[in-house]
């Protein structure tokens, strides 16, 4: 039977779950059969769509417990990261959304305070939730409202900084908190058995604790014999629990331990939940499950479960879309050869090795390459260590996640001249994932970092170009960037000034558009149409967008108008420091700058959104035309260097 006919025939149950309060209500027969049409119906729908199927099989039963014990969303639930919602929004009344995944008009991946009161935190960048948790908890405690904050942690987030920040102080404040780890990654059994419930459950009883407490008081005022015997009480309290789950780094912090339990069993996380729940103070509830869990396609797929795929075979698993190369392709395969020849190249990553290509690397070189976790901050300071030991470290990160690492590139890497290149991959519009996915602020944001030169190449061709440009630098930090998906077809440069690349030119110098890295094809698209209106275009694609060429510039003072495109927002982007760069070299010619507006962008497809940013080849074409005729209407005065100035 399909997984279609077994959503069509065994779905009626999950049909009559418009809220929690419906979960609640079951029986354990009932929530049986309930994970079961659940699982049938994220494959149908996620295969469709694409979308983080694997992470949301393994929590069917973990987001049950979870809703039959806590009230959302008087209580409030919080996911890290927020891929793994998915059977969250499905219990919170947005099956229909399922349909558009993803997708203009339909749901988010991530949650969303706009789809509904039970969502509540939406950046979705790992290891963030127990922080926003400790907030909560301290306002709800101070405001005296009697509300549960649970957090859901995976154990990669677990990895990041963020988190054990985040545990010193709630183990500090002391207050009603419940965190879930949802362990994917660990092979070992969950306890089970009598004495382990017992224990589990002696361990969360305030009851317990006070009696502790008045013992710690009573002994510590006997002289001599009172404190040495407290400490070998709670020697051998602590010796029991080591010896049946290992829990002692996270109570060495303050913060009570329950589990390992069966991630998949719903009974047993709803006891450690309740326990938890009622427990008064932060509480960590381990739960193991298993990523995939219930399709095997998912759970025979060795590099990540499907943890994100594109629309799949329901029945196989195999990806719908015709392979292609993909610009992630490129830069592996480049990596590699550049490692073939420098034994001083080494990678690293933040727990995306095979997302980002490092895993190439890494399969030929393992000793040559570094996963630090979900820890960027730390990749990029580690990579300064490697570098000051005479290694130029290539660090591979999604463009979103290098704005977690400012501090560190500024000051770890730049203020020391370190050379270390980031490879940014996703940079600019994604789409799918939404805005805070998207990579449109690094030319921005790290523009401002003395030292640091920023490349963007447009095909595969430029791309293997920079990076062997990028690490041949020795003096200081380089990124390089370059957007997800297919990679452009090569576009050949008619003649190069400096680094700049000339893509098209015209008798006339009425325009000179500026075209970064994978709008180049739409600049020589745009060219040829405002050709068609009589001007003339000089298409340039910068390469190297940062410091700003002084070809770039020079190229600028030739032409009556210079417009500038970019896939990154537009304050303080490539047009702004191209302007600046011709202000400083008394360049007066009016400047143009098209990029992304600083905002939140809704999720939908790449072309989607470019258009209704205006950032398409008719679009930009009739701006242009319209700016350059503006030109002609208006009063001209003189410039030096042959320049012409805007009244």
């Amino acid at each position: 039977m399909s997984v279609e006919e077994g959503t069509a025939n065994h779905g009626r149950l999950l049909g009559t779950v418009h809220g929690p309060q419906d979960v609640k209500r079951m029986t354990a027969e009932q929530l049986d059969i309930l994970a079961a049409e659940i699982r049938d119906f994220l494959i149908a729908k996620v295969s469709r769509t694409g979308g983080h199927v694997g992470p949301n099989l393994g929590v069917v039963e973990l987001t049950l417990a979870m809703h039959r014990v806590f009230d959302s969303p008087r209580d409030r639930l919080l996911f890290d990261t927020g891929h793994q919602a998915y059977v969250h929004k499905i219990l919170t009344g947005r099956q229909e959304g399922f349909d558009k995944l993803r997708q203009r008009g339909g749901l988010s991946g991530y949650p969303s305070q706009a789809e509904s009161e039970h969502d509540l935190i939406e950046n979705s960048h790992a290891s963030t939730a127990l922080s926003y948790a400790d907030g909560l908890a301290k306002a709800y405690a101070l405001r005296g409202e009697k509300r549960s904050v649970v957090a859901v942690v995976g154990d990669g987030a677990l990895t990041g900084g963020m988190c054990w920040e985040a545990l010193n102080n709630i183990a500090t404040a002391g207050n009603p908190l419940v965190i879930v780890v949802n362990d994917n990654g660990r092979s070992y059994s969950p306890t089970i058995g009598g004495l382990a419930d017992h224990l589990s459950s002696l361990r969360l009883n305030p009851g317990y604790e006070k009696v502790l407490d008045t013992v710690k008081d009573a002994l510590g005022n006997t002289p001599f014999v009172g404190k040495p015997m407290y400490e070998v009480l709670h020697a051998v309290k602590k010796g029991i629990k080591d010896a049946v789950a290992p829990q002692a780094m996270f109570e060495d912090l303050g913060i009570k331990y329950v589990g390992p339990v069966d991630g998949h069993d719903v009974p047993a996380v709803e006891a450690a939940l309740r326990a938890a729940k009622n427990f008064g103070g932060p509480v960590i509830v381990h739960a193991v499950t298993r990523k995939g869990y219930g399709y095997r396609p998912a759970e025979d797929d060795e590099a990540d479960c499907l943890h994100g795929p594109g629309a799949f075979d329901a029945e196989t698993g195999k990806l719908l879309a015709v392979p292609s190369v993909k610009w992630t392709n490129v830069f592996a395969d480049e990596l590699v050869a550049i490692a073939d020849e420098r034994p001083d190249v080494v990678g690293i990553t933040a727990a995306m090795a095979e997302p980002t290509g490092i895993a190439t690397l890494a399969r030929k070189y393992p000793e040559r390459v570094y996963d630090v976790g979900i820890a960027e901050q730390h990749a990029a300071t580690s990579a300064a260590g490697l570098a000051m030991g005479g290694l130029h470290p290539v660090v591979a990160v999604y463009a979103t996640f290098l704005n977690r690492a400012f501090d560190q590139v500024l000051l770890d890497v730049a203020m020391h001249k370190l050379p270390v290149t980031f490879v940014l991959d996703r940079a600019g519009i994604t789409g799918p994932d939404g805005p805070s996915h998207y990579g449109i602020w690094d030319m921005s944001v790290f523009g401002v970092v003395p030292g640091l030169r920023i490349a963007a190449p447009r095909d595969s061709a430029t791309l293997r170009e920079e990076l062997r440009e990028a690490v041949a630098v020795d003096d200081g930090p380089t990124i390089l960037r370059f957007p997800t998906g297919t990679v452009a077809a090569d576009l050949p440069a008619v003649r190069r000034v400096g680094p700049v690349d000339v893509l098209a030119e015209s008798a006339r110098t009425d325009v000179l558009l500026v075209a970064v890295g994978s709008f180049a094809g739409l600049g020589v698209e745009v060219a040829t149409r405002v050709a068609e209106q009589g001007y003339g275009v000089t298409v340039v694609d910068p390469r190297w967008v940062r410091p700003v060429p002084a070809e770039l510039v020079e190229l600028a003072a030739g032409h009556r108008l210079v417009v500038t495109v970019e896939d990154g927002v537009r304050i303080g982007g490539v047009g702004s420091a191209l302007a600046q760069a011709m202000r400083d070299a008394d360049v007066r010619v009016p400047v143009k700058d098209l990029g992304v507006p600083a905002d939140w962008h809704p999720h939908g497809s790449r072309a989607q959104i470019l258009a209704d940013l205006r950032l398409t080849a008719q679009d930009v074409a009739r701006d242009v035309t319209g700016w350059i005729s503006g030109l002609d209407a208006a009063p001209v005065d003189p410039a030096p260097n042959g320049a012409r100035a805007q009244s």
